[in-house]
Order: structure tokens, then C-alpha cells, then sequence
């Protein structure tokens, strides 16, 4: 990790993520994310990790910061929550798997508290579970919120539509790729 010119802790948690945080908030962004990636090395994967320290950086960079109130713990505990209710994480059918009592007995927190902290993050952040902001990517292209789209007054999933109408959504940052360009 290092401060970079504009006061900022830039932070590489995989080749295609960087989050940048408040000189103000390094320390706190620290201690959160090393908890986090403990939990996300035992029990989780880089891709969840990634989308974890992706939500303790937004919390970091809100005026105020959420994360100056209350402990570390929880803070990690919440955001590993929030993001895996957004992706299902309790559904034995994902992988990997992991059910809210293993993350607050991991973190020594009551599961009360971890759930409001949770909440408390998911309406910060606008998070759902079918918020394609919040999907992990592995997960967009079967995220059906991610592919509805109005057109010409009417709601439709794009996937089904010309690569052209796809092409123009993709150009207008609508969807996240062109689904007619990827192989199946």
C-alpha cells in the first residue's frame, strides 16, 4: 500500500481493482480489509475479497465516514455480509458457501449486531440482491436486472435483442459487456 501524491492510499487488490482511499481513513481501510481478507482467505475467494474491500473503500471515501463509529470487527463482519446477501452467499447451491452464523462467530460479534451493521451498509450503498453494481462479476452475466433495459417504452432483456441495440447499450455503459460477443 502507498499514498500517492493527492493524499490518497491506492491499494492493488487484483490486477483489474484499485481502490483509492482518504489519506484520513488508510489506517481504518487497513485494519477493516486485513480482517476481511483472514475471513475471505479461509473461507471466501479473490473475487469476493476484491468486492469487499471495494465496499469498505466507498465507506472510507463517504463525508462523514460510517467506519470512524464503531469497531473493526464489525465493520468487517457487515461488509462480508452485505456482499454476500448481495450474491447469494447463504445458498448451498454457490460456490463458495458460507452462512452468516460462520461469518459473525469468525469475527466474535452477536449475529444482532452484525445484522444491522449489514443493513446499515446495504442502504448506504444501494445494495441488493440483484444490484449489478454489487454482483460479483463471475455472477452478471446471470444476473437478470443486470440485462432489462427500456426500449422504445418497453422493458426487455437486451440478451435477446440485435447485437446492434447491444452494441449501443454497451456504449452508453448500460450493461457491463455484449452478450452476443461472448462464447457459451
Amino acid at each position: 500500500m502507498r499514498i500517492n501524491k493527492d493524499g490518497y492510499l491506492s491499494t492493488h487488490i487484483l490486477v483489474m481493482t484499485t481502490e483509492k482511499i482518504p489519506k484520513s481513513m488508510a489506517d481504518k481501510f487497513a485494519a477493516i480489509t486485513a480482517l476481511t481478507d483472514s475471513f475471505c482467505e479461509q473461507h471466501l475467494n479473490d473475487e469476493y475479497r476484491s468486492m469487499i474491500h471495494r465496499v469498505v473503500g466507498v465507506l472510507a471515501r463517504k463525508r462523514p465516514s460510517p467506519l470512524l463509529k464503531g469497531r473493526d470487527n464489525v465493520w468487517a463482519a457487515a461488509a462480508i455480509h452485505a456482499v454476500g446477501r448481495t450474491n447469494f452467499l447463504d445458498d448451498p447451491s454457490q460456490s463458495p458457501h458460507c452462512k452468516p452464523k460462520v461469518i459473525y462467530e469468525f469475527f466474535g460479534i452477536a449475529e444482532s449486531t452484525g445484522q444491522n451493521k449489514s443493513k446499515e451498509i446495504r442502504d448506504l450503498l444501494n445494495m441488493g440482491p440483484m444490484s449489478s453494481d454489487w454482483t460479483l462479476p463471475s455472477r452478471l452475466a446471470d444476473n437478470p436486472m443486470v440485462w432489462m433495459l427500456q426500449v422504445n417504452g418497453l422493458i426487455v432483456d437486451i440478451r435477446h435483442e440485435s447485437l446492434e441495440l447491444q452494441q449501443a447499450a454497451y456504449e452508453q455503459g448500460l450493461i457491463p459487456f455484449i452478450p452476443a460477443k461472448v462464447e457459451k
